[in-house]
């Protein structure tokens, strides 16, 4: 069965649903006008002009993709996003308050009919139109996260209600980006969905892990009550191009103390293991996530185990040069063990991770650090 779209005109405008066809995959149908909402209907964008719908029933046109937002899209997993969409053919909305977000990373879409940029703080509501929503806006390592962790813990609670606010609005399904540190320092492992986690609900990633949690609390309580159709992406240790070099993380710690000839500093005893998926594989399960009909939290990580020492060797050889490998006090908090169990991401996406090998990627990565 093909899924095509039925436009229907309600007062003054023009409402979409998704609906299925055996013989017309890809043809819009302009059905009878209605007077009544059906909890069926969604709403969708007026066409520009008229040449967009021929005005016949079964007439033929050309797809129209969906008109996407992306909030925290110009940061190092939005700005990848950014592009795979764009090249797609999508309509893309920028929002961003640039904390850690930067323009140059999606300077070369500026221009571009397709694609707008808005710097917005999404702790304050936005009103556009839009058909998805990919709520990615936010902190994400524990230099920036722990910077003020007030506004961390807004943006993630804040900012998720005014994203599902806006789906309700306007009927757009939205991808909440949520985290594997929903699972804490995890006491089952390798860490399936259904895992409730272990998290220190006072200590000081606590403004990240649970602000996580409530996104992926308030996300459900909107699919319950209001109906919004959610996504949510549990994402695991993510590297490649456009990382901030400072961000405080560990593959961007150990290339720069690599490159810069210092010390490669490992936190603690270095046996804690880390799953490090590239970002393209992170940004073709996010978009497989956002098509699917499944609505349950997805794991979305490399289930390659390595522990940070073996990491922290790893970087040095491909790197060269004289650093040496030193142990440092462990920090509070620190998950002892990640990595991701897969089978809802292979079942219900068809989705794993491509890039198997973390030196065949890496080796070209240390001249893409920013």
């Amino acid at each position: 069965m093909g899924r095509h779209n039925s436009i229907y005109f309600s007062g003054g405008n023009f409402v979409r649903r998704r609906t299925t066809s055996s013989d017309h995959p890809y043809y819009w149908h302009l059905e009878d006008i209605v007077g009544v909402h059906s909890p069926r209907i969604k709403f969708g964008r007026r066409p520009r002009n008229n040449n967009q719908l021929r005005w016949s029933k079964y007439s033929q046109v050309k797809p129209v993709l969906p008109r996407v937002q992306i909030t925290g899209g110009a940061g190092f997993v939005g700005s990848h996003l950014v592009d795979q969409l764009m090249i797609a053919g999508h309509e893309v909305i920028v929002a961003d308050n640039f904390f850690t977000g930067r323009k140059r990373n999606v300077e070369h879409w500026i221009g571009h009919e397709n694609f707008e940029l808005i710097h917005h703080d999404i702790v304050n509501p936005l009103f556009i139109e839009v058909d998805e929503i990919y709520h990615l806006a936010s902190p994400a390592s524990p230099p920036h996260y722990m910077y003020n962790p007030v506004k961390t813990i807004k943006t993630n609670t804040v900012g998720t209600i005014n994203m599902l606010g806006l789906a309700k609005r306007v009927g757009a399904r939205v991808l909440i980006a949520s985290t594997s540190e929903v699972y804490g320092d995890p006491e089952v492992h390798p860490q399936p969905e259904t895992y409730w986690g272990h998290v220190n609900p006072i200590g000081p990633r606590a403004c990240y892990d649970e602000g996580k949690r409530v996104s992926e609390t308030l996300s459900y309580a909107y699919a319950r009550q209001e109906k919004v159709d959610v996504r949510v992406a549990r994402i695991f240790n993510t590297y490649g191009p456009r990382m901030h070099m400072n961000d405080g993380r560990v593959v961007s710690n150990f290339i720069l103390q690599s490159l810069k000839n210092e010390t490669i500093t490992i936190y603690g005893h270095g046996k804690q293991t880390r799953s490090f998926q590239y970002v393209s594989d992170l940004v073709d399960g996010l978009v497989g996530l956002m098509a699917s009909n499944y609505s349950l939290p997805i794991n979305i990580g490399n289930p390659i185990e390595h522990t940070i020492e073996e990491f922290a060797i790893l970087i040095k050889k491909l790197v060269g040069g004289p650093s040496k490998i030193e142990q440092t006090s462990a920090v509070e908090d620190d998950p002892q063990r990640r990595k991701p169990d897969i089978k809802r991401a292979k079942t219900y996406l068809g989705w794993e991770p491509k890039v198997s090998s973390l030196g065949l990627k890496l080796s070209g990565e240390f001249s893409k650090m920013d």
